[in-house]
């Protein structure tokens, strides 16, 4: 049963005050841009070109997903906020079923994920990245996809969770491990031991950049259809494992 007002008030609530706290915004929006121009082209000059793409512009589909991780998860702490200030209660006394709360919730981070997705698409120019306007659309659906999937892993995350401290702990414990096994900051496709392949290969932000990849820079190491059914099965996979912790979940 989901409840269609409910899922469009929380999404509301949600993006509403994302907007209202601009440093908030102006924060999320510093990492990428810093990780891109600082650490890239620090890193350029000992970079081996690889299909001949200067570092930059290797690691900036990484940049792109690595906003999305860090958005969407991170949009699941107004699970907490809401819970801290009694908010959530009175959502959950009225007659709306669970599930259309978290898919207000996950599609709130999407959103907000996409959003600071297309502000870091915008600098491409400024590394010498020609998007082509035909990948434009696809860009926006797999960021969508990626994001939604990861949002879906903040809500498992919150809706365990009690404080802010123990839920940014358990963020970074996820988010810095798959984003640096994704290959957003370098190929792993070379000789790596088969712990760290198996890491790779099960890690769903691999594909999620790989795909991001295949649209920006015109090459990816697995097949885009493969990539576009991995991130689909897991995206339907988190969704439904957050709807089963946010309904067992006591507030």
């Amino acid at each position: 049963m989901i409840d269609l007002s409910c899922i469009y008030m929380v999404w509301l609530r949600d993006i509403i005050r994302y907007f209202r706290e601009k440093s908030q915004l102006y924060g999320s929006l510093t990492r990428p841009i810093l990780w891109l121009f600082i650490l890239g082209l620090g890193l350029r000059g000992g970079f081996r070109s690889v299909q001949n793409v200067n570092y930059t512009q290797f690691i900036f589909p990484g940049i792109v997903a690595m906003t999305a991780i860090f958005t969407s998860i991170q949009s699941a702490i107004s699970i907490i906020w809401d819970r801290e200030f009694g908010f959530l209660k009175e959502v959950l006394v009225a007659p709306v079923p669970r599930t259309s709360i978290v898919l207000g919730k996950a599609l709130a981070g999407t959103t907000l994920s996409l959003i600071q997705g297309c502000i870091i698409l915008l600098l491409a120019p400024l590394v010498r990245v020609k998007l082509q306007i035909i990948n434009v659309l696809p860009l926006i659906v797999v960021i969508v996809i990626m994001s939604f999937a990861l949002t879906g892993i903040g809500i498992i995350i919150a809706a365990r969770m009690t404080s802010f401290q123990g839920f940014g702990t358990i963020m970074n414990f996820v988010i810095m491990p798959m984003w640096f096994l994704s290959g957003a900051l370098f190929p792993l496709q070379g000789q790596i031991p088969w712990w760290l392949n198996f890491l790779v290969r099960i890690n769903p932000l691999t594909y999620g950049v790989d795909l991001v990849r295949r649209l920006v820079l015109g090459f990816s190491f697995y097949s885009p259809y493969f990539d576009l059914g991995f991130l689909i099965i897991f995206s339907g996979l988190t969704t439904a494992l957050a709807v089963y912790f946010f309904n067992r979940g006591e507030y």
